[in-house]
């Protein structure tokens, strides 16, 4: 329970279905923070929600394993000019795996969580996305295996959002008006990521160059620049506004182009951050990729790399960024996750 109407309503849900239901919120964030989910009034909405449910509340707390999994490696990517995604490391190394693990020991039978995604299927499951295209969060979930979808459970899944704030309304759920978060739960507002980032990396200004290698601008901190960003990138002599096309950290240059320019045809998959769902996807085969939490789907074509993977796009997209999670989906059944591999 992070202490928002999702998880509160999937609670409410499972209570009404007559399962035995003990409240869990994660303690994830040792520092400051006045954004994302789990922070102390997030605490208190979830154990209030306890409260008006009937059931046991417990708090655990993880902020070791979240500094150590999450905070730190995310971190450490920004000082190699990566884009990490923190909100999908959580899910696979705090919520489905530490937490699971945890409710495994206690003897639950399942985790149950407020994302909005479904499982269906018995051995093997299938990780489908939620009734609400607006609100689906199969892709920040692509990484789980067949172990965690046999385990967990995701009540408001085949829900639309108004339907379970109607829900949260009719019981009289404190979280029944709460915004969603939006943001990551340990950087602040205020802050932003350059604050966050500033006392914990060393920032290096750069150059921006056009692609036939002139100087066109420069930025602060090269570190901060993530490939595709058009924000603070001027624009061409032709008036076009820039984006970024590639980082490169060791020379201290970011290339950038007009949108034509800034189009990949081809994403690389590195072996080592590859996960299926269930069986593994061959050469050749044909997939339907997602490269952001809310990104339009592009069919593709997977080929190899070495150990690795290739997504080939049949029209060209927007580029990923490196430490980017793409989501791979089933091309006959476009709900279904097949897989998901960290851009290289």
């Amino acid at each position: 329970m992070s202490g928002g109407v999702d998880s509160s309503v999937a609670a409410a849900l499972l209570v009404e279905q007559g399962h035995d239901v003990v409240g869990a919120t994660l303690k994830l964030w040792g520092g400051p923070s006045d954004s994302g989910c789990c922070s102390v009034a997030d605490v208190d909405d979830a154990r209030r929600v306890a409260q008006q449910l009937g059931i046991d509340h417990h708090v655990f707390n993880l902020t070791e394993a979240f500094d150590q999994r999450v905070v730190t490696p995310y971190v450490e990517a920004h000082a190699r000019g990566r884009t990490p995604n923190p909100c999908i490391e959580c899910n696979r190394s705090i919520k489905f795996d530490q937490l699971l693990e945890r409710s495994d020991r206690l003897g639950f039978d399942r985790l149950a969580t407020g994302h909005h995604a479904r499982v269906t299927g018995e051995a093997p499951h299938r990780l489908r996305r939620g009734a609400d295209p607006a609100k689906d969060q199969s892709y920040v979930l692509s990484m789980l295996g067949q172990h965690a979808l046999g385990r967990v459970v995701f009540p408001v899944g085949e829900m639309h959002k108004h339907d379970v704030r109607g829900h949260a309304a009719r019981l009289g759920l404190r979280t029944a008006g709460k915004p969603d978060s939006q943001d990551v739960c340990f950087i602040g507002s205020v802050e932003g990521r350059q604050g966050f980032l500033a006392d914990k990396i060393a920032f290096h200004p750069a150059d921006i160059v056009d692609g036939e290698g002139a100087t066109v601008g420069a930025v602060e901190a090269i570190e901060l620049v993530t490939v595709g960003q058009r924000r603070g990138m001027g624009h061409g002599a032709d008036g076009q506004r820039h984006y970024v096309v590639a980082v490169d950290l060791p020379a201290r240059r970011v290339t950038v182009g007009n949108a034509a320019a800034a189009l990949t045809s081809v994403v690389t998959l590195p072996a080592a951050g590859i996960t299926w769902v269930d069986q593994p996807l061959r050469p050749g085969d044909r997939a339907v990729a997602q490269v952001s939490a809310h990104g339009r789907p592009a069919p593709c074509s997977l080929g190899r790399s070495g150990d690795g993977w290739l997504v080939e796009f049949d029209v060209p997209q927007r580029p990923v960024a490196p430490g980017q999670t793409v989501a791979l989906y089933d091309v006959a059944e476009p709900d279904a996750v097949v897989g998901a591999g960290i851009a290289a």
